[in-house]
C-alpha cells in the first residue's frame, strides 16, 4: 500500500491507511486545520444604537437607550429606525412602510 501523507509503499496491518503514526498525526492536522473560506461571514456590527425603544409606563421613545430617562425602567425594543427629519423624534422603520409592506 502506499502511504497518502508521505507516499511510501508499506505493507498495511489490518486497517492501516498510513505507514507510521507520524502519518497518521499529520495527516489529522491537515484535515482538523483545513479553512472552510466558501462562506465569508460579515464583519459584526452593533444594532443597538440604531434601535428605538419605547416606555409602556410613560410612552416616551429613545434611540439606543433601553432605559427610559423619566420613569428609570427599561423600554421594550420596537425596531430598527433613526429620529424624524420633520420632528427629530425616534421612529421605527416598520412604522414608516406599514404592517402590510
Amino acid at each position: 500500500m502506499i502511504c497518502p501523507v508521505c507516499g511510501h509503499d508499506f505493507e498495511a496491518v489490518g486497517r492501516q491507511q498510513y505507514c507510521s503514526g507520524a502519518c497518521r498525526a499529520l495527516a489529522y492536522r491537515r484535515r482538523r486545520d483545513v479553512k472552510d473560506d466558501a462562506l465569508p461571514l460579515p464583519p459584526a456590527r452593533r444594532v443597538k444604537p440604531i434601535t428605538v425603544y419605547g416606555c409602556a409606563g410613560c410612552g416616551s421613545r429613545s434611540l439606543g437607550d433601553q432605559r427610559c430617562d423619566e420613569c428609570g425602567t427599561f423600554m421594550t425594543r420596537i425596531g430598527i429606525g433613526g429620529h424624524c427629519p420633520a420632528c427629530d423624534e425616534p421612529v421605527a422603520v416598520a412604522e414608516l412602510i406599514g404592517p402590510d409592506s
